[in-house]
């Protein structure tokens, strides 16, 4: 066979980091970590050098080892391969895989692919494209998917900001209770009882989940966006004066701490003056008290 024969096989099977990736990522629905694909290129050349002390070395009639010039008058095929092999990095880097997985899901989206990569806080994904949902759910016969109510959105979003948060916390904030809305965000796993507060009666502390983050496509709970409305401090501080109301001063009514005691005397004496008199003792009282 001519080597064009052999080039026309092969010329498809260079290295691409972007197509294997693809493929790694399609033969599973497990979370793929940059980890778990730098494992697999070590693997690979970890094979090859054993295959290389595993290979029987060529002989003559007399068993004598024959030494050839390297490439020369080597099968068309295997030169092919070995320049395949010699292009594969010993190592590849965190960034070279973001990078490339960055690309791939760009190339998608443009394609308006059935597919795409979303990353997680244990990996790569391959899911299903939005515009094609719809069939996922006709083929599962699943029912449609409820969106979240914006009740459930407010108290998720004090979940994620303000966690571990304590029912109480919650309710301050928002003003309003939130029983629903945590039903509703703890049986969609977003949210998970994380522990409980050193507080009295020891509440209940809620945390978000890997869930949660696969939801709002983060990997870290440190990704999401600072909000530039109130700091953590300041909303600490909100919440600790909602939840524990104060007398309000002479200050805030308008009086001046010197003009207290001289208008606390008047207030006094103006419901004295107004208080109903005492009833009188009737004769039987009367009677009562001197026996």
């Amino acid at each position: 066979m001519s080597d064009d024969i052999y080039e026309i096989r092969y010329c498809s099977m260079e290295f691409n980091l972007k197509k294997i990736l693809k493929a790694l990522l399609a033969s599973t629905s497990e979370p793929l970590s940059i980890k778990d694909i730098q494992a697999v290129i070590t693997r690979y050349h970890e094979q090859r050098e054993k295959n290389e002390k595993n290979a029987a070395p060529e002989t003559d009639e007399g068993g004598v080892p024959v030494a050839r010039p390297e490439g020369e008058n080597a099968e068309p095929e295997q030169r092919v391969i070995e320049d395949i092999i010699n292009q594969v990095p010993v190592l590849l880097t965190a960034t070279q895989i973001r990078e490339a997985i960055e690309e791939l899901n760009s190339e998608m989206k443009d394609s308006r692919d059935a597919t795409r990569i979303i990353i997680g806080p244990e990996g790569f994904r391959m899911v299903i494209a939005p515009d094609y949902a719809e069939w996922i759910r006709l083929l599962r016969n699943d029912p449609r998917p409820q969106r979240l109510t914006a009740a459930a959105l407010e108290t998720l979003a004090i979940v994620a900001y303000r966690q571990p948060v304590t029912r109480a916390e919650m309710e301050a904030l928002r003003g309003v209770s939130v029983d629903s809305a945590l039903s509703r965000l703890l049986d969609l796993e977003l949210i998970m009882v994380s522990g409980r507060a050193d507080l009295p009666g020891r509440p209940s502390q809620f945390s978000t989940t890997s869930k949660f983050l696969e939801f709002i496509g983060l990997q870290t709970i440190s990704e999401l966006p600072e909000s530039d409305v109130l700091s953590p401090s300041q909303i600490s501080a909100w919440i600790q004066k909602a939840m524990n109301p104060n007398r309000p001063t002479n200050a805030d009514v308008g009086l001046h701490e010197e003009d207290a005691p001289a208008a606390q005397l008047e207030l006094a004496q103006v419901v004295e003056s107004e208080a109903p008199p005492a009833p009188s003792a009737t004769p039987s009282e009367t009677l009562e008290t001197e026996a």
